[in-house]
């Protein structure tokens, strides 16, 4: 029963003081294992657009429980 988790983070920008989400998904292999397979998704600043991989020293990082995320296999356009 693999499911994949979608985790979530936000933290204020370095350029424009504006909201970063953060994403990082994670797989588990059942319910009581410990996540593996961690992959970044990527970060980017809401308001002027600056990709910041980390939370600076003074930033105070909000973190969201983790979602279940199964992908979708194929698009239909």
């Amino acid at each position: 029963m693999k499911k994949q988790y979608l985790h979530l983070s936000a933290y204020h920008c370095d350029k424009c003081e504006g909201p970063v989400v953060s994403g990082t998904i994670a797989v588990r292999e059942n319910e009581i294992s410990n996540e593996t397979d961690l992959r970044e998704v990527g970060a980017m600043c809401l308001a002027c657009g600056h990709k910041q991989a980390q939370a600076s020293e003074s930033s105070f990082t909000r973190r969201c429980a983790p979602v279940d995320w199964q992908p979708i296999k194929a698009l239909c356009l």
